[in-house]
């Protein structure tokens, strides 16, 4: 329990605390959009990893010098946790939005570093404005920021990964960036799975080598989702034995 009070600490520490930091980022990007992103990324960034050495967490991390640094690419992770967020954004080498439901646009101040962070906020039951959650993440990697989905739509509470949903590869298709899969091993165990304690337990995160659609074949590309699924399920089920 007292991990999670200090993890609520931090976060709502953070988000109080930044308030007049917004406010000052707000100015900054008036005049130096670039830096304003970076110092958000790098705010967060460090929240983010005070909030996993809080949790105590050891992590292996496998295939870090896999992900390009010079190229805004698509992550696409397994999801059971919410610290997949936390753990995966505090490494992102550049500019990183995340996908995340349209809930949390109800969430003030959350919202706000989420929107200076290229979030985008995905409506599962509109079709239209899922739509344009996707030509506006084509927009962002065309402009170098990279974008991370989890496909399967939800947090899974399942060891076998939910059906990947094929639009969300698009992305990925439409602007011919590299996809990088991230599989995550136990990140459950950290709160979910025994809630609402935070266990020092060990996690393993592995990037895959960047996976180019153009090079992939005809019926790989034509199900594209499927076929990320597939490798990444490989990658889960074989980094299990490292726990």
């Amino acid at each position: 329990m007292i991990r999670l009070i200090l993890v609520a600490i931090v976060l709502f520490g953070f988000l109080i605390l930044g308030i007049p930091l917004l406010l000052i980022e707000w100015v900054i990007g008036k005049f130096n959009q670039k830096w304003k992103d970076y110092s958000s990324l790098r705010l967060v960034q460090g929240a983010f990893k005070l909030i996993m050495f809080m949790t105590g967490v050891k992590l292996t991390v496998i295939g870090e010098e896999n992900v390009p640094k010079d190229k805004a690419v698509l992550y696409v992770g397994n999801h059971r946790s919410y610290f997949d967020v936390v753990m995966t954004y505090a490494r992102c080498p550049r500019l990183t939005g995340y996908v995340a439901k349209i809930e949390m646009l109800r969430y003030p101040l959350l919202r706000d570093w989420m929107k200076n962070l290229y979030c985008l906020f995905l409506d599962r039951d509109d079709i239209k404005a899922g739509l344009k959650t996707i030509l506006k993440g084509i927009e962002y990697i065309k402009n170098g920021i990279s974008i991370c989905i989890f496909p399967e739509g939800t947090r899974n509470h399942h060891d076998e990964l939910l059906p990947f949903k094929e639009g969300s590869m698009k992305m990925a298709e439409k602007t011919g960036c590299p996809i990088i899969l991230m599989s995550m091993n136990n990140t459950s165990a950290i709160l979910e799975d025994h809630f609402p304690f935070i266990r020092s337990t060990h996690v393993v995160l592995e990037y895959s080598k960047p996976i180019y659609p153009k090079e992939l074949s005809k019926e790989e590309r034509k199900f594209l989702g499927a076929y990320c699924e597939k490798q990444l399920t490989e990658m889960v089920t074989r980094n299990q034995k490292l726990l």
